[in-house]
């Protein structure tokens, strides 16, 4: 669930305003967390001119396991950026409700903790967001005064900052708080010297490791088990000691037992052959480590662990995780682009991007972000490969290439220097999939930017993450064009003028799959006459829809020789049947003849048509007709005829436009019925767009859609 503020923490003033200085975050989340009982936490700030949330302080946990997230963007699936943007509480309830809702922090983080994020802001200003956590023992709900003080706390912060800005001296990043209100919590319980004798007493390893696994006691016991001397593990990480131990594994375990407050386990292999068991006891300011020697288990087969440095792995493996987890949900090239922009390029300070490809030897722009002007960033579309700029060189040759300052980079480049694009530095990432180049990202700086060797590294491995998701997208976007180019040869381009009849129609694909189905129209001018047909064929594919071709072009054909509605039915019928194929259609065709102001129905299981008379007055033609079409090869199809006064108007269309999950089909029609009573007046194009409006807004079709009007006119 999302807890969303009842309003009367926001009504609330605080008492006095403290002076503007100080560690004004540090303090005001310090003491939210202690009124709250939450065991971590962090303060957002708003990035000026940019629709970024800045982390400025973090306590009560590592930096490092928020690493993705210490820039966010504001459009961004995030508790933090949803509270801002909806300025309410978000509330978290557990892991579940976190993988359901936020999967991309479930991903990186995919422990059992509770979280609340709320805005800092003052009537129409926005200033930044918080949250807090909580282990996953905290209660389903958050208590009424749990909601209160949250409230008061962010109104009372936000009023701080709007403080601070009126004064001329606007609040900044502070020092994060390892361990928020950690006082003498043991004074009192047992002296610190008879405590550490004690320790040494006991027969198993004991190690005291602070929030970010740096050891601070190791007993005789535990360096004699680690095989290292005391000197060599205080101030240091287990993992960064003991090469044996450096591996994610083990540290997802430490990861774990801080967020969760949950006591975690892991045996580990001490080469060449002793196991040992270690079980981790977390409070919220560090970890006690219990070691021993582990049984049963020497016929476990274990990889050796991988070496490497230790004290950026968690960010690296976090960034890749969370930017892997957004790509995922990329399905076209316009997703990739967006999802850079507002997950990845926040991340790493960057303020603007260029996706190129290429195609015919020539650079295409695939789209950009945070250019003002779009003429920026679209001059390189159409450069040729071999031109002398940064972008082709690294398509083409698949190195990366960094520019801290535009002197770097107008020294290799110098015919930069007459398009300048207002940025001070730039990273060039090649994008390489199966092995081959299929684009370049372009990550602009609008200050100069230094990249050391492991943002680099970062940088590069992410962009292979994004090489993946662009071969994908680029997939997706040609056979997304092939359907919708067959879609639209299969469909009439236009339609006739008719005497004494007018016309109007509509398409909708449907949102899944390739988009292309068997849905069709068609209006047949005959001598005299004129014919109208609509129908459905089974299946979202390209054989649906090649069928529909194929039944088009046959009804036109019965109708063009003279085949009476009855027979044009049963011909097609029995063509389908020979045709060979499993699918099946249903269709409605109608024989009209504007001088009689008669019309003549024949009808295959598809569903009825509307006849809106000129008083308004709306019939559903559910008249008697045969059996879908490709079923029975003896099938014959009952013809009606009625009735078309001028003024009338005649709706036909396909069951994507009244099917919806959970509504009624007698209820949709209905509501379809009321629209045409309502609307049928208005000239036939507006009607046509009113009548599928509703449908053509939906997020998901899971049907396409074919409606076609026709309207009788006075002779």
């Amino acid at each position: 669930m999302v807890g969303v503020s009842d309003g009367q923490a926001s009504r609330r003033e605080p008492s006095a305003l403290a002076p503007v200085g100080g560690p004004l975050l540090s303090l005001a989340l310090a003491a939210l967390m202690e009124d709250v009982h939450a065991h971590s936490g962090a303060v957002y700030l708003l990035a000026p001119d940019e629709p970024v949330l800045e982390m400025a302080v973090m306590a009560g946990l590592p930096r490092a396991f928020a690493a993705p997230w210490e820039r966010v963007g504001l459009s961004a699936p995030l508790p933090v950026a949803e509270a801002v943007r909806e300025r309410r509480l978000v509330w978290v309830s557990g892991e579940e409700q976190m993988a359901g809702r936020y999967p991309r922090v479930a991903v990186v983080l995919p422990y059992s903790f509770a979280l609340a994020a709320l805005p800092l802001a003052c009537a129409d200003t926005v200033y930044g967001a918080l949250f807090v956590t909580w282990p996953d023992s905290h209660p389903p709900e958050l208590s009424s005064r749990e909601r209160d003080q949250l409230g008061v706390a962010c109104d009372r912060l936000a009023t701080r900052l709007a403080h601070a800005v009126e004064k001329g001296h606007p609040v900044g990043p502070e020092p994060d708080l390892p361990t928020p209100g950690a006082t003498a919590a043991m004074a009192g319980t047992l002296g610190a010297g008879e405590a550490v004798r004690m320790a040494a007493r006991l027969p198993y390893g004991l190690c005291a490791l602070d929030l970010h696994g740096r050891v601070g006691y190791a007993n005789a016991a535990a360096c004699e088990l680690l095989g290292m001397p005391v000197g060599g593990l205080l101030g240091a990480q287990l993992w960064a000691s003991l090469p044996w131990l450096n591996d994610p594994a083990y540290e997802d375990c430490y990861r774990a037992a801080l967020i969760s407050q949950h006591v975690t386990s892991f045996v580990a292999l001490r080469p060449p052959g002793d196991w040992l068991s270690f079980r981790l006891y977390p409070s919220t300011n560090g970890l006690s480590v219990r070691i021993s020697r582990a049984r049963a288990v020497s016929a476990m087969a274990r990889a050796e662990p991988r070496h490497g440095e230790a004290t950026t792995r968690l960010v690296t493996i976090s960034h890749v995780l969370s930017l892997a987890g957004a790509l995922t949900e990329a399905v076209g090239v316009q997703d990739v682009v967006q999802l850079i922009a507002s997950e990845f390029a926040p991340t790493v300070g960057s303020q603007a991007l260029i996706l190129l490809g290429s195609q015919g030897g020539r650079l295409r722009v695939l789209g950009h972000r945070g250019y003002p002007d779009a003429a920026i960033a679209e001059r390189f579309d159409g450069e040729p490969l071999t031109a002398q700029i940064p972008g082709a060189h690294v398509l083409t040759s698949g190195v990366p290439a960094f520019f801290e300052s535009r002197r770097q980079l107008e020294h290799l480049y110098p015919a930069r220097r007459a398009t300048p694009d207002g940025m001070a530095a730039w990273a060039f990432l090649p994008l390489i999939a199966s092995g081959r180049p299929v684009g370049t990202c372009v990550l602009a700086y609008a200050e100069p930017h230094a990249f050391p060797a492991d943002e680099r590294a970062i940088l590069t491995s992410l962009s292979g993450l994004i090489a993946l998701a662009l071969e994908r997208a680029l997939l997706y976007d040609a056979k997304h064009q092939l359907a919708h180019g067959l879609q639209a040869a299969l469909l009439p381009h236009s339609l006739p003028s008719l005497p004494g009849i007018e016309a109007a129609a509509r398409y909708l694909p449907a949102t899944q799959g390739m988009e292309i189905g068997g849905d069709f129209y068609d209006l047949v001018p005959t001598v005299g006459r004129a014919a109208a047909v609509i129908g459905d064929v089974q299946g979202h594919n390209v054989t649906a829809a090649g069928l529909m071709g194929q039944i088009r072009t046959a009804v036109r054909a019965y109708t063009t020789v003279g085949q009476a509605p009855g027979q044009v039915m049963r011909s097609t019928n029995r063509l389908m049947i020979d045709l060979g194929t499993d699918l099946f259609a249903s269709c409605v065709y109608l024989r009209l003849d504007p001088a009689r102001q008669r019309v003549v129905m024949a009808r295959a299981g598809h569903p009825p048509p509307l006849l809106r008379k000129p008083d308004g007055q709306v019939r559903v033609l559910d008249l008697a007709g045969g059996p879908l079409l490709g079923i029975d090869a003896d099938a014959t199809y009952t013809t009606t005829e009625f009735a078309l006064a001028p003024g009338s108007v005649l709706a036909l269309y396909t069951d994507g436009l009244i099917e919806s999950p959970g509504v009624d089909i007698e209820d949709a029609l209905a509501e379809l019925g009321e629209r045409l009573a309502e609307s049928g007046d208005e000239p036939l194009d507006e009607l046509a767009d009113r009548l599928v409006r509703h449908t053509a807004t939906a997020e998901e079709r899971l049907d396409d859609i074919a409606l076609l009007l026709l309207r009788a006119r006075a002779s």
